[in-house]
């Protein structure tokens, strides 16, 4: 036995020590433009970045592109050495850089862009309201104003805040999509989503009398967003490019970018702040914590309710799968049930949760949390279902058969003696089931939840930390699913001191 787990540990470090040396750099200094090929390129998934890299992808040279959902998280991994330069806009680019010393940006700019609001091409009419109200801001000065405030000399950030105008609103709410993880466009500050885009936006509300509602989701879901009807525009450092174009409009671009080149500068090496001075930085400043307390409120809300859905639906799909086997009946039902499980368990629950949100509710607009929960319960269902039909499964046949002899229907034979007996056997798989389905509930993010891990993810986003929130997060589900599992453990014994 010994020795199985000896070889066991040892393919285990085999394989550990692979992974990482496949995702090492691949040592090329970039210095230029010309430099990127034969390199490994990081990019944010979704932008235009990521365009117009992917044509060094499988080059001659062996250039490798490694994209990210965040622009954030290809920087930590260039800081690590797992890449050779990262592609990006010039703006967060400067973020990015003044806040890890041992970056530097290229001087060669990669690509010139225009940045544009994206709206749905079912809507001329609001597209050429905001067009107005654009031209409208740029030429009483508002517009440039914001731009000197983001993104203008050194001595003019943070002089021009745009401040909301007191005006009439009878117009209604201007839904507006975005990711605020790229600074200084749009980013956290204080529990407020601001920057560049979201001041331009709210100038434009003004204008046209409607109040700004911000959505915040990952980039590459804004425009699902948009064409979905989840949101009105989406606004988020987005390029008018041709593909684009194909399934989305644009308005008036309002400001001119640049795509620019970040590397490790050779000269410079990272502050080596405390473990203390880290924890305050990450959690205590501007009450960060919140958006993680904030994140397990929604967590716990999304898996109780869904899971008590998940166990409604669950009993109802058992109960037609068992009678099915026992007596044939309930043929069509069963069939719609196996199909049900067939599809549900054999999909991501992440594809579960956007064809939810982004198709079956595309022209409805509820909830995200109600969206979440009706995705994860059904997707809960399925196996809850499965965990109930095996312990009716379990149940002696002669307990059947004693039922119908004291003249009990089949329906109440499965009330009164099996189901009592199936569900005492499968509580301690429901409450495992309970536990993976809180450890799910972390791919609420993709529509925009604010769940725990999201929470965390914003932390990383305003620190540039990936250490210390990823471990706070992952702490936290570690003591749910302990105090769970303890309870599970409990409830067990209890069950086999009941047997005895």
């Amino acid at each position: 036995m010994k020795r199985y787990i000896a070889l066991l540990l040892i393919a285990i470090s085999l394989i550990t020590i692979l992974l990482m040396a496949g995702c090492k750099s691949s040592g090329v200094e970039v210095r230029c433009v010309d430099d990127l090929e034969g390199s490994r390129i990081g990019v944010q998934l979704g932008t235009t970045g990521d365009t117009y890299v992917s044509d060094y992808e499988g080059d001659e040279a062996g250039t490798v592109v490694e994209r990210y959902n965040k622009g954030n998280d290809a920087i930590q991994a260039l800081l690590q050495k797992k890449l050779d330069a990262v592609v990006i806009d010039l703006e967060p680019a400067t973020a990015f850089v003044e806040t890890n010393p041992q970056l530097m940006i290229l001087e060669e700019e990669f690509e010139n862009e225009d940045y544009a609001i994206c709206i749905g091409k079912d809507k001329p009419e609001l597209k050429a309201k905001i067009n107005d109200a654009l031209a409208k801001i740029t030429e009483d000065g508002t517009l440039d104003k914001i731009k000197r405030n983001y993104v203008g000399e050194e001595d003019e950030k943070g002089k021009y805040p745009y401040e909301k105008k007191n005006v009439e609103r009878p117009n209604g709410t201007l839904v507006v999509a975005t990711n605020a993880e790229f600074p200084p466009y749009e980013y956290h500050d204080n529990g407020i989503i601001t920057g560049f885009d979201m001041d331009m936006m709210q100038a434009v509300c003004d204008v046209l009398g409607m109040e700004l509602k911000i959505e915040d989701m990952k980039f590459d879901t804004i425009i699902n967003a948009v064409q979905s009807g989840k949101a009105d525009v989406g606004a988020s450092g987005m390029t008018i490019t041709e593909d684009r174009l194909k399934n989305i409009d644009f308005t008036d671009s309002y400001i001119n970018a640049k795509q620019v080149i970040i590397v490790k500068d050779p000269n410079k090496e990272a502050d080596n702040l405390s473990f203390i001075e880290r924890v305050k930085q990450n959690f205590v400043e501007d009450g960060r914590w919140t958006y993680l307390v904030q994140g397990l409120i929604t967590t716990f809300i999304i898996s109780i309710i869904a899971a008590l859905m998940g166990i409604i639906i669950g009993f109802v799909v058992a109960i037609i799968r068992s009678s099915h086997d026992k007596n044939g009946g309930l043929k069509v039902a069963n069939f719609i049930c196996h199909v049900y499980l067939t599809v549900i368990r054999g999909t991501p629950a992440v594809v579960q949760l956007l064809i939810i949100y982004y198709v079956i509710f595309s022209s409805v607009n509820v909830n995200k949390i109600v969206a979440a929960v009706i995705a994860f319960g059904i997707n809960s269902g399925a196996y809850v279902a499965e965990i109930i039909r095996s312990g009716i499964a379990s149940i002696d046949s002669g307990q059947f058969e004693a039922g119908r002899s004291l003249g009990l229907t089949f329906p109440k034979t499965m009330r009164f003696i099996i189901l009592p007996q199936a569900i005492k056997n499968v509580l301690p798989a429901l409450a495992n089931e309970f536990i993976v389905l809180i450890k799910e509930t972390s791919i609420s993010g993709y529509i925009g939840l604010a769940d725990l891990t999201r929470g965390g993810d914003i932390i990383r986003s305003i620190t540039y930390e990936p250490f210390l929130p990823l471990v706070a997060v992952a702490l936290i589900y570690l003591v749910i699913v302990v105090g769970l599992t303890k309870g599970v453990s409990v409830l067990e014994r209890r069950l086999n001191n009941g047997r005895k």
